[in-house]
């Protein structure tokens, strides 16, 4: 999973490569010039999985209720 550009990767890829990165980090047992590509590849991940969880955010705010609380459709993020 490691080769797949981080702007490409869903929430779930990138949440599980965070984990294991953080995992890789935690025991200590990776390089210097390692951690250090580690680390800069987990900022990266980190950023991805708050880009994705503010979308889903965004589309959740965006749902449109009719007056019993039933969902009828959403509407465009830039119309709120």
């Amino acid at each position: 999973m490691a080769d797949k550009p981080v702007p490409e990767m869903t929430f779930e890829e990138a949440m599980t490569e965070l984990e294991q990165v953080v995992g890789q980090l935690e025991r200590g047992d990776v390089a210097l010039d390692a951690s250090i590509t580690l680390y800069e590849r987990g900022a990266a991940l980190k950023k991805r999985c708050e880009e994705k969880l503010k979308e889903a955010e965004e589309k959740v705010a965006a749902i449109t209720l009719d007056a019993g609380g039933e969902p009828i459709g959403t509407t465009p993020v830039e119309q709120q």
